[in-house]
């Protein structure tokens, strides 16, 4: 996925960037790498299940704990519509679990943005290579 020239490029490393936070994976998908992109899929995808099992839908709330939403909103846009919810819905968990379940929705977050930076770098290593701007080791 390369665009021509300058602005080209920029659509293309924000396209990378955009559908690796909307689904998990899916900046490595849209470089060929399809294999990394379902391992890293399925990785975050249980990682958040199962920090959702253990400490129920509660455990994202945008409004109790906002530092723990921040990074659970990186692992997709839908952790939105899911704190929406249960705002709404006053879902509020208390005690160990509910800890565990924020700390494995967050890791699920942070490592999505790992990969969200990592997608956007090879991108953008596959345009300087492409086109020739400078030597890639």
């Amino acid at each position: 996925m390369s665009g021509s020239g300058k602005g080209g490029q920029i659509i293309s490393l924000f396209a990378i960037g955009l559908f690796s936070w909307i689904v998990p994976g899916g900046g490595y998908f849209l470089l060929g790498k399809r294999k990394r992109a379902l391992i890293l899929f399925l990785t975050i995808v249980i990682t958040f299940s199962l920090g959702l099992y253990v400490g129920s839908v509660g455990v994202v709330d945008p409004v109790g704990s906002k530092p723990w939403y921040f990074a659970q909103i990186m692992t997709s846009p839908m952790v939105i519509l899911l704190g929406q919810i249960t705002v709404s819905n006053g879902y509020v968990v208390y005690g160990k679990p509910s800890e565990i379940g924020q700390i494995y929705t967050s890791i699920a977050g942070l490592l999505n943005l790992l990969c969200l930076i990592n997608a956007v770098y090879l991108g953008n290593q596959r345009n300087v290579e492409i086109n020739g701007v400078g030597h890639v080791s």
